[in-house]
């Protein structure tokens, strides 16, 4: 069953954060630091309430400013399909993985400043499940992962989404949404490995 992201906090949190990643904004080059590993505890919201799993983002570089502007002329060019194809012809960043998974690689990762510390974004293509292709379950459409680190000074205070299955598309506002196939994982107890 497809969800829409439906609360307004939630609507403005996915809009302004798909917008941030596709957006023609300019951000200062990405410097390039020495690999990074952060730890956090996925919580399940709506459906999946109850549910919690472990996840770890492993960070070798960041994507440069020219990625950006290539995933946004892809998504204009060809939409979802575009933005796909061109996620998986780039060199991977880093690495998401989700406990009892081997994981898969990120193909686009972006660190912004803000007051408090700085927001770690990330999105890939997410791989296809074998039961998911047998079956041409729905869910293939949602085949991209997003998250979202909000690293504070405080680490108390560090949060994060974790949407394992979304999709973007351009409402009928002619504004950039997320879509996610089911309810985003709020992230907490996030832990930088050093």
């Amino acid at each position: 069953m497809t969800q829409r992201i439906k609360s307004k906090r939630s609507v403005v949190s996915a809009l302004a954060f798909a917008t941030v990643l596709l957006a023609g904004m300019r951000v200062v080059a990405q410097d390039k630091r020495s690999t990074e590993e952060y730890q956090a505890q996925a919580y399940g919201q709506g459906t999946q309430l109850g549910k919690n799993f472990n996840v770890t983002v492993i960070i070798h570089e960041y994507s440069a400013p020219e990625d950006q502007q290539i995933l946004v002329k892809s998504f204009e060019a060809a939409g979802m399909k575009g933005l796909v194809n061109a996620l998986s012809k780039m060199k991977a960043k880093g690495h998401l993985s989700i406990t009892g998974t081997l994981g898969y690689d990120i193909s686009y990762i972006r660190s912004f400043p803000t007051a408090e510390g700085r927001k770690i974004r990330l999105v890939t293509n997410r791989p296809i499940t074998f039961g998911e292709a047998w079956s041409d379950s729905r869910s293939m459409e949602y085949n991209l992962s997003a998250l979202e680190l909000n690293i504070n000074e405080d680490p108390k205070k560090s949060a994060g989404t974790l949407l394992p299955a979304c999709q973007f598309q351009i409402d009928k506002d002619h504004e950039l949404e997320i879509v996610n196939y089911q309810n985003p994982w709020r992230l907490t107890d996030i832990l930088q490995r050093k």
